[in-house]
């Protein structure tokens, strides 16, 4: 791949001297008025090229060895400052969310616990006894009726 960037490069390179070569041997017979519009042109085209290169080297900021493009405003505006701290707003809203459904989660398991405990026939005795706790860490015990 690159032997034919290489040779493509070459052929473009030929084609643009031959061009050169015919646009200098053209330039003796051009009428004055001619070629002194074409230096006119070509002072303008630089001269813009100029501004151009002085409005980029502008907004170039060098700090420790690294360089950085800014912008014609260095002064972020409204828009810019929200959408900074819209990616903040975002993950503090899915951390509630997250929170909010493990509390549900939760809620509904200890509910499901407080029914079955409300609905099984266990003797008065029973929750005060110190195995109750083993009772209740017993998943297939929950919400069955002991025979």
């Amino acid at each position: 791949m690159t032997t034919n960037f290489i040779l493509r490069n070459n052929v473009e390179n030929q084609l643009a001297a031959r061009w050169v070569q015919g646009l200098d041997a053209s330039l003796e017979t051009l009428p004055h008025h001619v070629s002194e519009r074409l230096r006119v042109a070509r002072l303008k085209a630089l001269d813009l090229k100029r501004v151009q290169f002085k409005q980029t080297a502008s907004h170039l900021q060098v700090n420790g060895g690294v360089a950085t493009l800014s912008g014609p405003n260095d002064e972020p505006g409204v828009w810019s400052r929200l959408a900074s701290y819209l990616p903040l707003l975002v993950l503090l809203a899915g951390l509630i969310g997250i929170h909010e459904f493990q509390n549900d989660s939760n809620a509904h398991k200890l509910a499901n616990l407080d029914q079955a405990l409300l609905l099984d026939d266990l003797p008065p005795d029973a929750y005060t006894d110190p195995g109750f706790l083993k009772f209740l860490s017993v998943p297939s015990s929950v919400g069955q009726s002991q025979p």
